[in-house]
């Protein structure tokens, strides 16, 4: 759709008025820029007057910054985050995505160890199982935070660069494909480096698609998971309680596989330990409404938040992969038995010959 100019100023307006400046096309005369032109053309062969023309026609959008300083998993406490992704209707489409792709989640299941629910649960809390994939451009969301976000601009850089590899290697256009705001792709949101290393082209086609393939999607999934230590069969969370006298001396916000389930029982902390006393492990404090709810995260937790580095993601996720599960169980029991086969009829009584006359 054309916009007019007056139409534009009302919308530049109604962005100053949120407190955010509108998009602007990127600077290319800037030295970070040319700099790193000039580093894609020597280190991976690019043409700098290819690049000049696609960063020029990248955003710089000031809403991506805002986006980025306040994520969910840092604005929120855990009775505020959870009923988020912990609802009616993520569960339902969770087991429906589940019977809709029964084979791709068990291929993938097999391959990398990781249970069925935890790669649907993965899908359901990144994108609502592919249906929210992002709308903004990957180009300006990577071109933005690689030169106007000081705080991880060697990260975004080194994805920007990663992104142009994936688009150069995959025959895909870098200035059509949609993510999020930290640009993101598919129904996984893989960030660009992690697309090139982890995703798998599971259907053998020579396309690695992770936007509606969904064997190459529920693979890549796994495979992620599997790099990152995921232990076959082992627990993911277990539920704790813990005495007043001994909560003060305790830490349950760090993200670290810093205890054991031993030490944790030494401390006080009440679990039922699945795995042996020198089993890593973590202690979680989640906030609820009515105080402290303590938890006990095993390695198979620690490796969830290598996805997203938040602990109230990896109980979103294990706790949405249990009611998904349970979901599947609830209606292959309400499904009626299928009907037994009818009984083969009696043969017929053989005919008598006519009498001749």
């Amino acid at each position: 759709m054309r916009i007019l100019p007056s139409a534009g100023i009302a919308l530049a307006a109604a962005l100053l008025a949120a407190g955010i400046k509108p998009a602007a096309a990127l600077d290319i005369k800037r030295a970070e820029v040319k700099e790193f032109i000039a580093h894609m053309a020597v280190a991976d062969g690019f043409k700098k007057r290819q690049l000049r023309k696609l960063l020029k026609s990248a955003q710089s959008q000031p809403a991506i910054i805002d986006a980025m300083n306040k994520p969910a998993e840092k604005a929120k406490l855990w009775y505020e985050y959870r009923p988020i992704f912990i609802n009616e209707r993520r569960i339902r489409e969770g087991a429906e995505f589940w019977t809709a792709h029964r084979q791709a989640l068990d291929e993938a299941s097999i391959k990398s160890g990781v249970a069925p629910e935890y790669l649907a649960a993965i899908l359901g809390v990144e994108t609502y199982y592919g249906r929210l994939t992002g709308n903004y451009r990957v180009l300006d969301a990577l071109v933005t935070l690689a030169f106007d976000y000081p705080p991880r601009e060697k990260f975004f850089r080194d994805e920007l660069e990663q992104y142009l590899l994936l688009t150069r290697d995959a025959h895909l256009d870098p200035a059509t494909l949609k993510g999020s705001y930290a640009g993101a792709m598919g129904a996984p949101q893989f960030m660009p480096s992690n697309y090139r290393r982890y995703a798998v082209d599971a259907d053998a086609n020579g396309h690695t698609d992770l936007w509606s393939d969904w064997p190459d999607v529920c693979a890549s999934v796994g495979n992620y998971l599997k790099e990152h230590g995921w232990n076959a069969g082992e627990p993911v969370l277990a539920e704790a309680t813990v005495a007043p006298e001994k909560a003060v001396d305790l830490d349950g916000r760090k993200l670290a596989l810093s205890e054991t389930v031993g030490s944790l029982q030494a401390k006080g902390v009440s679990f039922d330990a699945l795995l042996p006393p020198e089993a890593p492990a973590i202690l979680i404090a989640a906030d609820d409404l009515d105080g402290v709810r303590w938890r006990v995260g095993y390695n198979n937790f620690f490796v969830i938040t290598r996805y997203n580095h938040s602990a109230l993601y990896a109980m979103a996720v294990f706790e949405l992969a249990g009611a998904v599960k349970q979901r599947m169980l609830d209606n292959d029991a309400a499904a009626p038995a299928p009907a037994s086969p009818a009984s083969p009829a009696p043969p017929a009584p053989p005919v008598s010959p006519a009498t001749p006359p």
